[in-house]
């Protein structure tokens, strides 16, 4: 192997100095307000991949009859990956299934009822398509399956997103568990 070639398969397996947390669910299940609440509490960096793929065209265009940009998995896994090996940092995301196992040391899964889901929904102007297709994929627990099948079982926990109570409740468990599990 080449040196160069040597240096990109060494960065590709390094391991996180701190651990890192995903945040994931279905969009309308109060991802981004709790990983807001968690970064200004324990001083983690708060990575909003929603934003970052628009703000860094992560992605490869726009697919209009979905209204969403269409994902660059590699763009993104290589824009994130020095970030990620550094540690201390909450990524925010509606799909967890290609981000390399070794980022995350604790994949938590938002869950909203449905007849709570609909309405936030339609809050956001999504169109009554894209409402249905995010709300079919919270009954059928698509993003939960992919996170239990992509991460240890040990690392993956579902918690419940219907509430200001339960969305307090979860930013202190996860506050917690990064006292406990961060050794700076």
């Amino acid at each position: 192997q080449k040196p160069d070639e040597m240096e990109v398969e060494r960065k590709a397996l390094a391991q996180p100095k701190r651990p890192n947390i995903l945040v994931t669910g279905t969009p309308g299940t109060g991802k981004t307000t709790t990983c807001e609440m968690i970064a200004k509490l324990s001083g983690w960096k708060h990575i909003n991949l929603s934003q970052m793929i628009k703000d860094k065209s992560l992605h490869s265009g726009r697919n209009e009859e979905w209204d969403c940009m269409i994902l660059d998995e590699d763009k993104v896994c290589d824009a994130l990956e020095e970030t990620m090996v550094s540690g201390g940092n909450i990524v925010d995301f509606h799909t967890c299934d290609f981000f390399p196992e070794r980022w995350f040391h604790l994949v938590v899964v938002l869950r909203t009822s449905n007849d709570l889901l609909y309405p936030r929904l339609q809050k956001r102007d999504y169109s009554t398509k894209k409402v249905e297709e995010n709300v079919e994929a919270e009954i059928m627990q698509v993003v939960m399956d992919e996170a239990k099948e992509s991460y240890k079982k040990e690392c993956v926990v579902v918690l419940e997103s219907n509430t200001v109570e339960q969305m307090e409740s979860n930013v202190k468990k996860i506050c917690d568990w990064i006292a406990k599990n961060d050794k700076k």
